[in-house]
């Protein structure tokens, strides 16, 4: 345990000596001796030392230099302990200080995650589909237009080709008055053929429709010997002849009215999706940049409580090497305390006693 106590070891083999001689105290100091082992070591010792002959004051400075080294060492295992205490309270501070931070951080970064990215991912995500919705009413709406305009052509070149029959008629009757003198009954029957041609080509609802059932039944009427008649039928031809000619100009107009209103609405149309789509490509550029800040803090979130397993981890085991450090400490404090108390002992029994009158 000690350099003195390998020179203790050597009085071991030595026999007891007789007490006979000691006082009722120093008796009881004896005793008290023999019950430690480190006790039974001094005075076997002492008992050496009076057996050779030694100087009883040699005995007692060696006594009181291990009390002395003893109270050294027990001062040394108490100042590296209180070192080791002090190391150990810095460990668990910082380590507790480590779980701490990674509490925050991860509490943090959840309430960032929950609070803020994940429904601004949501929120955008929204956006887009409803921007998506927007572009597909926009061609279908595209698509509508286009039918109608369709429509509306397709009706235009049918108005237009009943018109141009219409005024080809009327040119063909027209002809055929001017030859019309003294009309066979077949000339008269081409004539109201050719009013009837007129006719055909006459929409029911259509403002001449009157006009040329007038002329029909006029000219089935007559045998057109009569001239004044036959100028009133060329003027109300022409006169039907120069509104289908006008009803040809407006409908042209209006189909080119038609065609631009058309084409300006699809390119209304056409700039809303385009516009839809840049703002699909703007919002997709926020929702990749959410989604990686998701992910960033996700992986933050994750090594954060890596480090504070470990940390924990760290301060379980530091707390344990601690304990088992002050079990040991304090089982070492004790036996030397244990054994300066015994030596202080053998110190005062050795001060009181003369060896020399003892026999061994």
């Amino acid at each position: 345990m000690r350099s003195i106590a390998v020179c203790l070891v050597l009085a071991i083999a030595v026999s007891a000596f007789n007490t006979e001689g000691l006082s009722r105290s120093a008796q009881k100091h004896y005793e008290q001796l023999q019950q430690s082992n480190w006790g039974k070591a001094i005075l076997e010792l002492a008992e050496l030392h009076a057996s050779t002959g030694g100087v009883l004051n040699d005995l007692v400075g060696a006594i009181e230099e291990m009390i002395q080294q003893l109270n050294d060492e027990l001062e040394e295992l108490e100042y590296n302990f209180g070192v080791r205490t002090n190391e150990h309270n810095a460990d668990v501070q910082n380590l507790t200080q480590e779980i701490q931070d990674a509490d925050i951080d991860i509490q943090r970064s959840t309430d960032t995650l929950d609070n803020l990215l994940k429904p601004r991912r949501e929120q955008l995500k929204t956006k887009i589909d409803n921007l998506q919705d927007n572009q597909e009413f926009n061609r279908k709406t595209l698509a509508e237009n286009e039918l109608i305009r369709e429509q509306q052509h397709e009706e235009f070149e049918l108005q237009i080709t009943e018109y141009n029959e219409a005024v080809a008629a009327v040119d063909d009757a027209l002809n055929l008055l001017s030859t019309l003198t003294n009309p066979s009954l077949a000339q008269i029957k081409k004539f109201q053929n050719s009013l009837r041609k007129i006719e055909a080509r006459i929409k029911p609802h259509s403002k001449h429709a009157t006009l040329i059932k007038a002329l029909i039944t006029l000219a089935a009427e007559q045998n057109f010997s009569d001239q004044g008649i036959i100028r009133s039928i060329v003027d109300n031809l022409n006169e039907f002849r120069n509104a289908v000619v006008d009803a040809i100009n407006d409908t042209t107009a209006q189909e080119a009215v038609n065609l631009a209103e058309f084409e300006e609405r699809v390119e209304q149309l056409n700039a809303e999706f385009a516009e839809f789509g840049r703002q699909i490509s703007k919002v997709n550029i926020d929702l990749v940049a959410t989604q990686e800040k998701i992910d960033q803090f996700t992986a933050f979130i994750a090594q954060r409580e890596s480090d504070r397993a470990t940390s924990v981890a760290l301060l379980d085991l530091e707390n344990e090497q601690y304990a088992e450090e002050t079990q040991i400490f304090t089982d070492l404090r004790t036996k030397y305390q244990k054994d300066i108390a015994v030596t202080e002992q053998a110190f005062e029994l050795v001060k009181g006693i003369d060896f020399s009158r003892i026999k061994v």
